[in-house]
């Protein structure tokens, strides 16, 4: 594996959503639940010059039959492979497991999620802190949740109740566990929205905003409309500055291929050429236009500064 220290644009979330907050957008966290995606979102990323996050979680890891290594290993090579240059961050999202997030660090990954927000707001702090503790202490960045964000497929989670966040919570929670950035859970689910429909609270956004300076992670940004999503974006002291998209990747390539059937890793890599190559150009597509037309990061690339 081409390792992260030969790539000075691969950075950690903390840098990606510093910048991505003073030019009021957010940077769209790409889940590659195939390992044959990548390529296809840096490519995306490089074309349209856009900071980008690649990510995967705990669950998709285990659904997909993947290790946080072989996403490692995928992810540096393709950098490599595509002569990627733009700013790009490799994201373990929602995990449960320290050891995940061990082995996620070791495998390159250059920011981890840990996900304690089933407890109560004490035990969520302990093990948030906890995770913080060891990730910081090997220069990675961490994203934590307060709240319960619901889900319609349980593919990223497991848990489909929804409770919103508390901004006096949401101080308390990031003095005390040092996250960079907080997933908040204000209207969003994961999946696709069948019956419900999806909506933004921008005033507990606003709230959470005004106590704390923490970066904010909108999850199931998938099936949002576009003008929701950039009101939150937009706040007067500073919105979303991460948005996750899965869901809509996968259906974009699942469609392409003419199926509904979510597969292995191996069976994606199994596909013949040229189907696969038609599914990943579809994949390429539905990230340029969530570039374009959703977090609006496009030509952002350039007001990133490396050491």
């Amino acid at each position: 594996m081409t390792k992260k220290v030969e790539f000075k644009n691969v950075v950690t979330l903390k840098k990606a959503l510093e910048e991505a907050e003073k030019g009021s957008y957010a940077i769209g966290s790409f889940a590659a639940r195939y390992t044959d995606m990548i390529p296809a979102i840096l490519r995306a990323g490089q074309k349209r010059q856009s900071p980008m996050i690649v990510q995967i979680s705990q669950k998709e890891l285990n659904r997909y039959h993947i290790t946080p290594k072989e996403v490692g290993e995928a992810f540096y090579q393709a950098m490599e492979d595509e002569k990627i240059t733009v700013p790009t961050v490799l994201h373990l999202d929602h995990t449960k497991d320290l050891s995940v997030i061990k082995e996620a660090i070791e495998a390159g990954f250059t920011s981890v999620m840990i996900d304690a927000s089933e407890h109560p707001l004490d035990k969520n702090i302990e093990i948030s802190k906890e995770a913080a503790d060891y990730a910081h202490s090997k220069g990675v960045s961490v994203e934590a949740e307060l709240g319960q964000i619901g889900t319609t497929d349980f593919i990223e989670t497991d848990k489909d109740e929804e409770l919103y966040t508390d901004p006096e919570e949401a101080l308390q929670f990031v003095n005390e566990t040092k996250a960079d950035a907080l997933a908040v859970s204000v209207g969003t689910a994961h999946g696709v929205y069948k019956t419900r429909q999806p909506k933004i609270d921008l005033d507990r956004l606003r709230a959470i905003r005004k106590l704390t300076p923490v970066h904010l992670v909108l999850h199931g940004g998938s099936g949002v409309p576009a003008e929701m999503m950039q009101g939150a974006m937009r706040l007067e002291d500073g919105g979303v500055s991460k948005v996750n998209i899965a869901t809509d990747l996968e259906v974009s390539f699942l469609e392409a291929l003419g199926r509904e059937e979510r597969m292995t890793n191996q069976e994606c890599k199994d596909l013949p050429a040229d189907e696969k190559a038609r599914a990943l150009e579809a994949v390429e597509a539905t990230v340029i236009d969530k570039m374009d037309n959703f977090v609006q990061s496009s030509d952002k690339a350039d007001s990133f500064q490396y050491e």
